[in-house]
């Protein structure tokens, strides 16, 4: 049983890291490399957003996973 609390955090951390947490592997790759992507051509400023994103995606993953 995944936590939704810590699903969230980690993919706030490192986006892609909370979805991997929950077993959803390929939403969390594509979810980390949509933020490097984004990272790259808005010189960091996008990344909150997509990070933000996968925090949510992650917290809502975990919760339907219990």
């Amino acid at each position: 049983m995944a936590s939704p609390i810590l699903a969230a955090i980690l993919s706030f951390i490192i986006p892609g890291a909370g979805q991997f947490y929950t077993g959803h592997m390929f939403r969390g790759i594509g979810l980390f490399i949509l933020a490097s992507i984004v990272a790259i051509f808005t010189l960091f400023s996008g990344s909150l957003i997509i990070a933000v994103v996968a925090a949510i995606d992650a917290y809502s993953l975990a919760s339907k996973t219990n």
